[in-house]
């Protein structure tokens, strides 16, 4: 695993901008950036990304399975009551799922560590899957890389895949011929972006694809089961929503939820893969697995992981509000407003370090299988929000 400096394509951000990717500068600082590329061999990424992410993914949906069982586990991982049933029915019914991200540590040598799933609402797919493997395409062209160079990549080929196969099933599930709608909140680039990258995934897979924003979504009382509807009175029957399940079910329609017949994407059950009390519950039923890191609830001030440990809340996203005490006694922390969780305590392993820059990477999986990776950096050691977006090359 090397970082190699390269020179940037010409006019690569008039050419993110016609192609909706306006959020590669935020706020002034560089969100994307191409002045380098990290480059693993072929025997890396099968073995010690892909192989070890297919096998994680099986042992995510056990896990799945075993709370599922158990109301003292889903107790545990803080999950109200009023969804047990539609989060227990949702896994029973076999409903399909989209896609999922694994966060790594990895330095090209040793097993890859776990550090977190995002298996709710993981952003970062349409740089990882389309914009990094146009990057490839292109300095191949202008001979910055050899043609033989390759990327672990083949994201939206199996995410169009996948939405078919859903497309399929709604069908048989239908009297008319299904849409399914796409959905995040207003007034935030990034997820908007995303979703329309969805949307037009969709499109190709033979959906219908309308959009609405979380906000406007209504409620229909007057059927069989009450139904969502969209702003032209449209019951939505599938809904794609950028939006995490624990907050959708605190909303005011959130009680209105076990009484829905929607197909929802991703499904009520990726509420616990989504939950960093997974990770505890993963060490517990797998310990000692190279790929897993030593978690526990935490009911201590840490010590009990001396000489590092992470301390991360249930339910966080791009880094809020989780701390660190590094095994050589640096701290770190990032705030945000998950202040009432509970939290998991997990060993502290070092992302690798390339000068300034420690790199996170993000392994994809569509449609249960491990299909492309994305890799994102930063001065700190908590990857965040504003951590940039770096693209990756098989040489």
């Amino acid at each position: 695993m090397l970082r190699v400096a390269i020179t940037e394509r010409p006019q690569w951000r008039e050419l993110a901008h016609q192609l909706g990717f306006h959020f590669h500068t935020i706020e002034g600082e560089p969100y994307w950036t191409e002045d380098a590329y990290y480059q693993f061999t072929l025997e890396q990424v099968e073995q010690d990304i892909e192989d070890p992410t297919e096998a994680l993914h099986e042992m995510c949906m056990d896990a799945v399975e075993r709370v599922c069982q158990s109301d003292a586990l889903l107790h545990q991982l803080n999950i109200p009551e009023r969804m047990w049933s539609v989060i227990r029915n949702s896994w029973r019914n076999g409903q399909p799922h989209l896609y999922g991200r694994m966060d790594f540590a990895y330095n090209g040598n040793g097993p890859a560590k776990l550090l977190e799933l995002n298996y709710d609402t993981p952003t970062s797919i349409y740089e990882a899957g389309f914009f990094q493997w146009l990057w490839l395409e292109q300095v191949i062209e202008q001979r910055l890389l050899p043609a033989r160079a390759d990327q672990f990549n083949s994201i939206q080929e199996r995410m169009i895949a996948a939405l078919a196969h859903i497309g399929q099933r709604l069908e048989r599930d239908a009297s008319t011929p299904p849409a399914l709608h796409f959905a995040s909140i207003k007034a935030h680039e990034e997820d908007r972006a995303t979703v329309a990258y969805l949307q037009d995934c969709a499109l190709q897979a033979g959906l219908s694809a309308p959009f609405i924003h979380i906000e406007d979504i209504g409620y229909q009382p007057n059927t069989e089961h009450g139904c969502f509807v969209d702003l032209e009175n449209r019951p939505i029957r599938a809904l794609f929503k950028l939006y995490p399940w624990e907050e959708m079910s605190d909303d005011a329609f959130g009680e209105l939820l076990p009484m829905m017949q929607t197909h929802w994407f991703e499904p009520p059950w990726k509420t616990i893969l989504s939950n960093k009390g997974i990770l505890p519950l993963l060490w517990q039923w797998n310990e000692g697995h190279p790929n897993l890191l030593p978690a526990y609830f935490d009911t201590s001030d840490g010590t009990s992981l001396s000489p590092g440990w992470v301390r991360k809340p249930f339910f966080s996203r791009e880094g809020s509000n989780i701390e660190l005490i590094t095994t050589g006694g640096q701290y770190e922390a990032v705030d945000g407003p998950y202040t009432d969780n509970p939290r998991i305590l997990q060993a502290y392993h070092p992302l690798p370090r390339f000068g300034e820059r420690h790199a996170l990477i993000g392994s994809w999986v569509v449609g249960d299988r491990a299909c492309g990776m994305g890799i994102r950096e930063d001065v700190g050691r908590i990857t965040k929000d504003s951590s940039c977006f770096v693209p990756h090359a098989i040489v």
